[in-house]
């Protein structure tokens, strides 16, 4: 049977490969022949002519094979008098060019002087054009005849919506096609009559108002008013009813706007605004006939929950918005829950009092354990949100339990995760020993850098944590399975503070040493390198283990490499010497690390899609976003 399979696939192959061969004959024909009709009879071609040998060459490239002339009669097409050949023209450039070919420059002055033509459709081929290649030099060329279509009272509603979005992906590429001084006029257009056009304006002044907020926060009143206007007073064109949900595009673009400036002290718009936010929780709770009518909904009572979060606004509605969030995440709809564990974490970033969340502590644990890796990882942010001194311990011990059996793809999160909880909320240093160790122990190679150094700093910072760590970090290190972390950790601590746990049973220098080098010879350079610098300081500390030291010094004193046998003769010099006193002076115990932020919370908020729209809060909460904010407080 796996023959005849093998057979029937090596025909289906001969097949493709014959087809291709053939494709391949007939293209370079067609190419040979539109090749010749350009270079002999460019001058006899009609316009006609030009549109359509130029469609084959978008057709050949359409199918993957490569174009390397044409570019010129297409640069031709676009500046003819006939919309047919200037709309072929303008594909060609939009597939062909990219924002550095070398024809750009030649084509700025005919996608000018479209663009200041009285002709809406040849405006509209030139904003498309603009839209599609973008690049710097464009955007310093044609940005201005862009904002001069978009703000003109003589432009059409298409057209103003085609350079509101042109204008958009041009600051996407190059920001400074966007000049300061064109704030107000742009602003003003979400007052316009045409919802298509405020729409388009609002994805624009989002996207700058994320950058310079100061510059755009006039537009604050005219979104309150406009989605006033919307829902309030049912000023809407049925055409922007989405299954009788009132434009939920360009609600959801306003209320996110907001989300960018503090709550507004006129009470005017403050009173609009909570009056809005009310209609909508109020409209959500009537069933939907349908999925789409539904989605619409959804996404506008989301943006409306978080736009509330953010405002603060009174403790009644806050319950009913906590109340629908805790259905949301019980939901058995996956999007729904994803939604409500994202819209839960953005509460217990921004609210003082975590108890209605924690109320629902059983179901988000159980989030941890849900079918979709997204609802996961939201699950674990929020868990790390609403992680306080009451609830630590049963929520970290819960993630480490996850982590043994949690995807891949979320370890890594998890682990720094488990240990800024451990660090930020330990009230006791043996349970914070006890936690990191463990952590290490289950994650292994997920542990980055970051975490075992942050666990060193605290335990050379904490007296009283040294003799407990150097003791358990030993027990570890005799165990018959180990990650590599847990080496570097062990290592740098024994060689620290080996000295005060030597006098306990089981833990004499030359167990500390064996621990040690038993793990020596499968660990990487690096690791080795750190394990050389522990030796030497064992050296200073154990003067009875000195020969067995040596031995290694002597052993990696030959190394291929650099590193480590650079270390190993030094260390071997050192310790070789008659007198002890630079010994002493070399090996003298790490003073306490000055305090500083932790490197793990950095990590925390790195993370960040390209293109996406900036959070206007932080993973963690307030605490979270304090860069300032020292760790380990209860130590």
């Amino acid at each position: 049977m796996s023959s005849m399979r093998g057979l029937v696939q090596f025909i289906a192959d001969l097949r493709n490969a014959r087809a291709r061969e053939l494709e391949e004959k007939r293209i370079n024909k067609e190419m040979a022949n539109i090749r010749q009709k350009f270079k002999v009879l460019d001058s006899n071609l009609s316009g006609y002519q030009k549109k359509k040998y130029v469609c084959k060459l978008l057709y050949i490239y359409i199918l993957g094979w490569n174009i390397d002339f044409g570019h010129l009669e297409a640069l031709n097409l676009i500046a003819s008098n006939k919309f047919s050949e200037k709309q072929i023209g303008y594909l060609a450039i939009s597939l062909l060019l990219n924002e550095n070919h070398d024809l750009i420059n030649l084509v700025l002055n005919s996608i000018r002087k479209d663009l200041n033509d009285p002709n809406e459709l040849y405006n509209c081929l030139a904003l498309h054009a603009i839209a599609n290649v973008g690049g710097k030099e464009m955007a310093e060329s044609l940005s201005s005849d862009v904002h001069r279509l978009l703000v003109s009272p003589v432009s059409k509603p298409f057209v103003k919506k085609k350079a509101a979005l042109t204008l958009l992906r041009l600051y996407r590429k190059y920001q400074h096609s966007v000049h300061e001084e064109w704030a107000d006029r742009i602003v003003s257009i979400l007052s316009d009559p045409d919802l298509g056009v405020v729409t388009s304006v609002a994805s624009l002044v989002l996207a700058l108002a994320q950058d310079k907020p100061d510059l755009y926060k006039q537009c604050y009143g005219r979104a309150v008013f406009r989605l006033k206007a919307i829902l309030l007073d049912h000023q809407i064109h049925p055409d922007y009813l989405y299954y009788k949900v009132p434009n939920p595009w360009l609600q959801v673009k306003l209320m996110r706007l907001l989300q960018y400036y503090p709550a507004s002290d006129d009470p005017d718009v403050a009173v609009g605004l909570v009056d809005v936010l009310q209609f909508i929780l109020v409209a959500s709770a009537e069933p939907s006939r349908n999925v789409q009518q539904s989605n619409a909904q959804n996404a506008v009572l989301f943006e409306a929950i978080n736009l509330a979060i953010h405002i603060d606004v009174s403790a009644s509605l806050m319950d009913r918005i906590v109340s629908k969030l805790g259905v949301f995440i019980s939901s058995r709809e996956t999007n729904l829950r994803y939604l409500g564990l994202d819209a839960m974490a953005h509460l217990a970033a921004r609210t003082e009092d975590l108890s209605p969340i924690r109320g629902h502590q059983s179901t988000i644990l159980n989030s941890l354990r849900d079918r979709d890796i997204s609802v996961r990882r939201k699950g674990l942010d929020l868990l790390y949100s609403m992680c306080g001194y009451q609830n630590a311990a049963t929520i970290v011990a819960e993630l480490l339990k996850y982590l043994e059996v949690a995807d891949y793809a979320i370890r890594e999160d998890m682990v720094i995760k488990i240990a800024i909880l451990t660090e930020k909320h330990a009230m006791e240093y043996k349970w914070y020993i006890d936690t990191i160790l463990k952590l290490i122990s289950v994650a292994g190679e997920y542990v980055s850098d970051e975490v075992w150094q942050r666990a060193v700093q605290i335990v050379i910072n904490n007296e009283e944590l040294q003799p407990y760590a150097a003791h358990t970090l030993l027990q570890y290190l005799k165990g018959p399975t180990y990650y590599e972390a847990m080496v570097k950790i062990g290592g740098y601590v024994l060689g620290e503070f080996g000295h005060l746990i030597a006098d306990t049973q089981g833990c004499t220098p030359i167990e500390q040493f064996l621990a040690l080098q038993d793990k020596f010879p499968s660990c990487s350079a690096f690791t080795k390198a750190l394990l050389l610098s522990t030796y030497i300081k064992f050296v200073n500390l154990f003067p009875e283990i000195k020969h067995q030291l040596i031995q290694v010094f002597q052993s990696y004193s030959q190394s291929l490499d650099s590193e480590l046998q650079q270390r190993a003769c030094e260390y071997l010099v050192l310790a070789s010497m008659p007198s002890d006193d630079l010994l002493r002076t070399v090996c003298d115990e790490m003073p306490p690390f000055p305090e500083r932020t932790s490197a793990l919370l950095s990590r925390i908020h790195e993370k960040q899609g390209k293109g996406e729209d900036r959070r206007t809060w932080f993973i963690g909460g307030k605490a979270g976003a304090t860069d300032s904010e020292a760790l380990i407080e209860g130590f």
